[in-house]
């Protein structure tokens, strides 16, 4: 589909409009707001061809229009252009140091929900195309081995493990330190085979049964499938858009931002779609959204990438008369 100039500056008129008051535009308010100093009647017309299109739909009789879920589409997709805004509070955050990870995404979220004014997501990393930094086993109990792990960015995994050290000296504590980080750092999970762990079992001798029970530890810590970490902030910005306060449509945003578990699947299935690593801004609008609690919502996610392996998902919620134009500066 393509839109002739006057229809294009007309749409965009309408949602650019809507995004700011949430009310359905009138023709009256278009032939204020262009520059093509039309009269209300040339642009009911026009307005009457996007609806025919499928971009724009009249609520009620009497009522101005408001912009379809495909208004919405063609309006990403073949009108908006960039205007380079500045984002002094996110780009002033950025240049922050921070020693953890986890803080640095809680932060990032926290701070892209206040700036855009919507609610925010952003997932931990893939851990199994995270390289390993570090390995310190500590004895806790007799019956007890404490094993820290350290990836890349200083993520840091802690699992107790219940191992009898009674018999184990601390000089053996010690080599078998130096054996795991000796052989391991530096390495992805997927390069830890099965030959690697055969071999340091061995060097290992008879405490090769604990080096199993560490790479087991290690795998579990470096698996995200099942348990994806995911950072929200700014749910209570849902409560400023009357389309979303609405009691019952709150309250599921809410559930569902909270418990996350759907948000889980969403990105999940929006990493499968974007395994070539596609950097590009990714947008969701209403019903293109897996999440039914969500259809009165758009979604724009993008990759992140720290450094070599250290890989997520971000994604700004909001009303699908969102100003994606900000969103999308925000996750650039």
């Amino acid at each position: 589909m393509e839109l002739d100039e006057r229809k294009a500056k007309i749409l965009i008129a309408i949602i650019q409009t809507y995004q700011e008051t949430g009310e359905p535009v009138g023709s009256r308010t278009i032939s204020k707001y262009t520059d093509l100093k039309l009269s209300s009647a040339t642009i009911r017309n026009e307005m009457s061809d996007l609806e025919d299109m499928g971009l724009i739909i009249q609520p009620h009789t009497s009522a101005g229009r408001i912009p379809t879920d495909k208004g919405y589409r063609y309006y990403v997709d073949q009108l908006m252009q960039g205007d380079g805004r500045q984002l002094s509070p996110i780009n002033s955050f950025l240049i922050q140091r921070v020693d953890r990870l986890e803080l640095l995404l809680k932060q990032m979220a926290k701070i892209l929900a206040k700036s855009t004014n919507y609610a925010t997501m952003i997932t931990g990393p893939n851990y199994e195309s995270t390289k390993l930094k570090f390995i310190q086993l500590s004895r806790v109990e007799n019956k007890k081995l404490l094993v820290v792990i350290v990836l890349d960015g200083n993520l840091i995994k802690n699992s107790i493990l219940d191992i009898d050290t009674q018999s184990m000296t601390e000089q053996e504590l010690l080599s078998l330190n130096l054996l795991l980080n000796s052989n391991l750092n530096g390495l992805m999970m997927n390069e830890i085979n099965l030959g690697l762990i055969s071999n340091l079992q061995e060097q290992a001798g008879e405490y090769g049964y604990v080096v199993r029970e560490v790479l087991d530890a290690l795998a579990k810590a470096m698996k995200n499938e099942e348990d994806m970490q995911i950072y929200t902030s700014g749910a209570n910005n849902f409560f400023k858009y009357p389309e979303l306060a609405d009691g019952e449509v709150a309250s599921e945003l809410i559930q569902s931002f909270e418990e996350k578990e759907q948000l889980g699947s969403f990105i999940r299935d929006a990493l499968v779609e974007d395994s070539d690593d596609n950097k590009d801004i990714q947008v969701y609008i209403g019903n293109e959204l897996s999440v039914d609690t969500m259809k009165d919502c758009s979604v724009v996610t993008a990759n992140y990438e720290l450094s070599d392996g250290i890989k997520g998902r971000i994604g700004v919620i909001g009303p699908k008369r969102m100003d994606y134009q900000k969103v999308m500066d925000s996750l650039r």
